[in-house]
């Protein structure tokens, strides 16, 4: 009895999961989270003997408080949902089903989070001390292999705000001594240029001439080779690196991670005066609203504008 629903509810959360592949571009990482989250609301129904294709509104209103009682964050339900109503709402579309029992669900309320931000005082102090490991020449040189590395990494980030899964999967190419602009392959397959300053460009140049006095790697087709299963670093070693540098300037490990540095990136443009639009584009988000919860940041740069250059302003 139990075999029958469980593969029908896989072979409709696999035609979903195509669809957003073939139509949405969703990428690997897009697709695993929602693989996770319908699963997870598959073996919710089934342990209540339905099917996805036969639950009602209330069994969908059960699941959301079985997640609830587990003790799920608002975001995680929130996220829950929204995979839920996606699903009901293609299986509606294909004909699957005949009604959307997801249609009517509301989900909980969300308090707008604002990105954890390092100030420029703190980027200065990582890029200082990362290029203070990266310059120590006492290092036995695969230690100073991966401070450069680690340096790399940084100043690119800082320079182009660059997702994590996009700097760690960049190709060796991108690297070239001519080379002014970055053409990244983002979410969806999309691609969008980006550029570079001559702090990264000089970080790529004495990462890689290291990379050569090593002699390791040198036919990678990747910028940040690795042994491991995909052929180029991975976002977790990144992470670890970039905490154990931030440990050493006094930072929080809570509050550094490759994502934040993407947020330092947008904020501080923002502070310096550049537009939304173009930061939207630079970040490569699709919609306007993803960009604006950095609008934080214009808010605050208005009120010292009108504070300083207002006539009529108190002095």
């Amino acid at each position: 009895m139990t075999g029958r629903p469980r593969a029908n509810d896989e072979a409709a959360i696999e035609l979903f999961l195509d669809m957003l592949a073939a139509e949405r571009g969703a990428g690997e990482n897009t697709l695993a989270a929602y693989r996770n989250d319908l699963e997870d609301l598959s073996a919710h129904l089934r342990a209540h003997g339905v099917a996805i294709a036969d639950a009602d509104t209330d069994d969908l209103r059960g699941f959301l408080k079985s997640l609830d009682e587990r003790g799920f964050k608002t975001s995680s339900l929130a996220r829950r949902l929204s995979a839920t109503r996606q699903l009901y709402r293609f299986l509606y579309a294909e004909g699957k089903r005949g009604d959307d029992p997801a249609a009517v669900l509301e989900g909980p309320k969300r308090a707008r989070t604002l990105p954890k931000v390092l100030s420029i005082k703190e980027v200065d102090g990582l890029l200082a001390q990362a290029r203070a490991n990266a310059e120590n020449a006492e290092q036995p040189i695969a230690q100073r292999l991966r401070s450069a590395r680690l340096l790399c990494l940084l100043e690119v980030v800082y320079a182009t705000g660059l997702r994590v899964s996009e700097l760690v999967a960049l190709p060796a190419s991108a690297a070239r001594r001519d080379q002014r602009m970055l053409v990244v392959r983002g979410k969806g397959g999309k691609e969008r240029l980006v550029p570079l300053n001559q702090a990264a460009k000089r970080a790529m140049a004495e990462y890689l001439a290291l990379r050569a006095d090593a002699k390791t790697d040198a036919s990678s087709k990747w910028l940040f080779p690795s042994f491991g299963e995909s052929g180029h670093l991975t976002r977790q070693h990144f992470a670890r690196d970039l905490k154990a540098l931030g440990a050493a300037c006094g930072i929080d490990g809570a509050r550094l991670s490759p994502h934040v540095l993407r947020h330092a990136f947008a904020s501080h443009l923002l502070h310096n005066g550049a537009d939304l639009r173009v930061v939207q584009t630079l970040l490569g988000h699709a919609d306007i609203s993803t960009t604006q919860i950095y609008t934080h940041v214009l808010e605050e740069r208005l009120k010292s504008l009108v504070r300083d250059l207002h006539p009529l302003a108190e002095s």
